[in-house]
């Protein structure tokens, strides 16, 4: 494995990701939902630099299984617990890649009528992207490199690394 980004590169843009949204979204009680299970630390994190009432949810949607590539399916196996209708959105998600899981997300959410959706990707790798779709706000652009830790698996190990590292498995 070799060292992509630092536990404290992460923490100073997500810091900075915050205030940004803090910003933006004034007035507003943001809903931040985490895409599990990958986002759960950079969602945790977030939130604790947003500077507004908000509350979160979770979701889980999945195009990878135990494979470093994209399926191209994609499929809900956990749903939201509250409604989010007419609520202002914030979906946190850990990596953008071939832009289908988020695409289909975003669908599913609009059809159930929230007042507006930004999303937040802690990475983001538009050289693999399937399908063309919006960040709002995206903390580090990398290459297409199969990348763990910080929440980020392969075969449901590593997501505990501090740092954000290439899986050269």
């Amino acid at each position: 494995m070799k060292l992509l980004l630092s536990h404290d590169q992460i923490s100073s843009r997500i810091r900075e990701m915050g205030k940004q949204i803090t910003g933006d979204m004034a007035g507003l009680e943001p809903h931040v939902i985490a895409v599990l299970k990958g986002a759960c630390p950079f969602m945790t994190d977030l939130c604790q630099w947003i500077e507004l009432p908000l509350s979160m949810d979770y979701i889980a949607v999945s195009s990878y299984g135990a494979a470093t590539k994209s399926s191209g399916e994609v499929k809900l196996s956990k749903d939201l617990d509250t409604s989010i209708k007419g609520r202002d959105l914030i979906i946190a998600e850990d990596i953008v890649d071939t832009g289908l899981t988020l695409n289909y997300l975003v669908n599913l959410l609009k059809a159930r009528g929230p007042r507006s959706i930004r999303v937040a990707s802690l990475l983001s790798k538009p050289s693999r992207r399937l399908i063309e779709v919006k960040v709002d706000y995206t903390g580090f652009t990398i290459d297409d490199l199969f990348v763990i830790g910080y929440g980020l698996d392969y075969n449901e190990k590593y997501r505990n690394l501090r740092d954000i590292m290439v899986f050269e498995g």
